[in-house]
């Protein structure tokens, strides 16, 4: 189908690094909204310390005894475009012992749909289709381009090896990691478990 879909950008920074993307949706005076059925609202230092417990979730030396979550609709109001930004956590499957792991390596997805729905109707009923997104929410799509490049200077592809077989088996998921998280995490409790080897090249 013609424009649908999502731009996506998945990535793994450290909390001072997303506390400094988070400047960028300040200056927008964007809002952030919990996924649940009352759409709770955060600010800006709520999220950055939901963030900051999921990262720490990962990284600490012993796995804390709480489960991470960190989703948010996050909505925009530029110019005269009202819109928004999806952000949630996802896992990284890997392989260990001849099956997957019970955990996963965690990161963050920023996504903002592709197509615009344009709802009409004729003499056979109501319908719809989708047009581009940049030519109907152009500004918000610019600010996404904005915030997507903003992160990808700070951060590179994810790159590590599991034990698979008799052999270290290299995992490329379509992950962006920052230099310093990768520091983290090579001193975490998930990679002493399982073994994993961080690939810094």
């Amino acid at each position: 189908m013609k424009h649908s879909g999502f731009y996506k950008l998945k990535f793994f920074i450290t909390p001072e690094e997303f506390q400094g993307v988070l400047k960028g949706f300040e200056r927008k005076q964007a809002d952030f909204h919990l996924s649940n059925s009352t759409r709770t609202k955060h600010n800006l230092n709520e999220v950055y310390e939901a963030y900051r417990r999921f990262y720490e979730y990962f990284t600490l030396q012993e796995k804390p005894g709480y489960h991470p979550f960190f989703v948010y609709s996050v909505s925009l109001a530029i110019g005269n475009e009202n819109s928004g930004f999806f952000v949630r956590n996802e896992g990284v499957r890997f392989p260990h012992n001849r099956q997957w792991a019970e955990d996963e390596l965690s990161y963050v997805m920023l996504s903002f749909p592709k197509g615009f729905q344009i709802d009409l109707e004729d003499e056979k009923g109501k319908y719809y289709f989708y047009e581009d997104i940049r030519e109907h929410r152009p500004l918000t799509y610019a600010f996404f381009d904005e915030v997507a490049n903003e992160i990808k200077k700070i951060t590179k592809p994810l790159r590590f090896s599991a034990p698979a077989a008799d052999a270290l088996q290299e995992q490329k998921p379509p992950v962006r990691i920052s230099k310093n998280a990768m520091n983290d995490l090579i001193n975490s409790w998930i990679f002493k478990k399982y073994r994993l080897v961080m690939n810094s090249k």
